[in-house]
């Protein structure tokens, strides 16, 4: 599927190998409505088919990453868009308003489910709030680097709410005891304390911020798309499959991997010359 010209809540740039989005509801701290996680999932579809992508760089407009669930959209039942909702809903109709709830609430997982496995790299840049759904953002990305004063939160139980979609994927980056130390109490944490749960990797001051992306990127130029898609599926599967299954299929995408990109990457790396695909250092192109 082809990358739509315009969003209504989303600025998305292209600049030759990454993409640039940022959810741009700065007036609502980029709070998630159904029309946002629409928009996300077109645009990590999209992504998930551009073969010339390498990297996509995720980040909030106005100084704040992602509040949550815009709770003004739930509060307008479930014929509102709901935060991870993709309204409409049912309900004003006669429907069932708690499937149309549940319907609206499962896109959002479906949307963190495209972003965690896009082929390319996923790098997130938080700054100010991730909360809600927005921790869950950062719980799916590949590299996740944080302004040092941002702040993640799974508040929704303090709102009579279950944290629904984002559960499992939080789960999964920090453990079970953590996540279930935040999400039944509500808890918040400072950067550095997501750092040393591992929902961070890299925690900067604002004036190391993009210096610190930038060299994230570096890396993504230096390594074979085709070997990163791999690589990445390889790593998501680990804990979804029975162990020699995966290692039988480990085996054969090894092997494809060495016909394939290893033909040149790996004589390259003997000649001590660039690889194919390494982009000139400063090149976005």
């Amino acid at each position: 599927m082809s990358m739509p010209d315009e969003f209504q809540t989303l600025l998305v740039r292209r600049h030759g190998w990454r993409l640039d989005v940022t959810l741009n509801r700065p007036e609502s701290r980029n709070a998630m409505s159904g029309a946002m996680v629409a928009e996300l999932l077109t645009v990590f579809e999209a992504a998930a088919a551009d073969t010339g992508l390498r990297a996509i760089v995720l980040r909030g407009a106005g100084g704040t990453f992602c509040a949550g669930g815009d709770l003004r959209d739930m509060g307008s039942g479930p014929g509102g868009s709901g935060p991870g909702g993709s309204g409409p809903g049912g309900g004003q109709d006669g429907s069932d308003p708690a499937a149309a709830l549940a319907a609206m609430n499962r896109a959002f997982g479906t949307m963190l489910q495209a972003a965690e496995t896009v082929p390319q790299v996923l790098v997130a840049v938080i700054e100010g709030a991730a909360m809600g759904g927005g921790f869950g953002l950062a719980c799916v990305s590949d590299v996740a680097i944080a302004r040092d004063d941002a702040s993640f939160g799974m508040p929704e139980v303090r709102l009579g709410v279950v944290p629904a979609q984002i559960a499992p994927f939080v789960v999964r980056r920090i453990g079970l005891p953590q996540a279930r130390r935040l999400a039944l109490t509500g808890g918040r944490l400072k950067a550095v304390e997501a750092q040393a749960l591992g929902l961070l990797h890299h925690v900067e001051g604002a004036d190391a911020l993009e210096a610190r992306l930038a060299e994230v990127l570096d890396g993504v130029r230096l390594s074979a798309p085709g070997a990163v898609a791999a690589t990445k599926r390889l790593l998501l599967e680990v804990e979804r499959g029975d162990l020699p299954a995966l290692l039988d299929r480990a085996a054969h995408s090894f092997a494809d991997a060495v016909l394939g990109e290893g033909q040149k990457g790996l004589p390259a790396f003997l000649m001590k010359k660039p690889a194919p695909w390494a982009v000139a250092g400063g090149d976005l192109g």
